[in-house]
């Protein structure tokens, strides 16, 4: 009896080995490195400083920013994720800076809950007339989802300006 179950425990140990990597948990680590390691490239090579949102909690978000001094913005207010901002922007393809989205002369309006999560991140480090730049992870922007409408990769490592022009609660 303790052979067959032995037996048969080497068998099923064996066709696990032999399972093709398709955990989602895999890739999704593979590319966090794979972001992570661009976004530190590009910040080094350019001599620029940011910060992580996540050096203040256990969130580990990989966004990073800049928020330049005198930029900061004023106010006291509260971001929740039916807040209600209205700002300005443009967003680059980190790796070729090419131009995916801007604004020009209008300035739109989003519920914060409605906004890619790298947005939900940086967004509440200002304050009202503040300015940000963001440095979003594809998993924080659009993950490995190509958005053929923004001529936009998959898996494409976002760089964004954002001037926080109102906030409504």
């Amino acid at each position: 009896m303790n052979r067959t179950l032995l037996a048969l425990f080497v068998i099923i140990i064996g066709f696990g080995a032999c399972k093709k990597t398709t955990d989602p948990l895999i890739h999704y680590n593979a590319q966090k490195a794979i972001d992570d390691k661009l976004i530190q490239d590009y910040l080094k090579a350019n001599n620029l400083t940011a910060q992580r949102t996540d050096s203040k909690s256990t969130d580990t978000s990989g966004v990073y920013y800049i928020i330049k001094p005198g930029e900061e913005g004023a106010g006291n207010d509260l971001f929740t994720s039916s807040t209600q901002v209205t700002v300005g922007y443009v967003g680059r393809i980190l790796t070729s800076q090419v131009v995916i989205a801007h604004t020009d002369n209008f300035h739109p309006s989003y519920r914060l809950s409605d906004v890619m999560r790298g947005w939900q991140l940086g967004i509440p480090l200002m304050k009202k007339n503040g300015k940000i730049r963001l440095f979003i992870p594809s998993r924080y922007a659009y993950g490995p989802y190509a958005q053929d409408s923004l001529h936009l990769p998959a898996n494409s490592v976002l760089d964004f300006d954002i001037q926080l022009y109102n906030v409504i609660n």
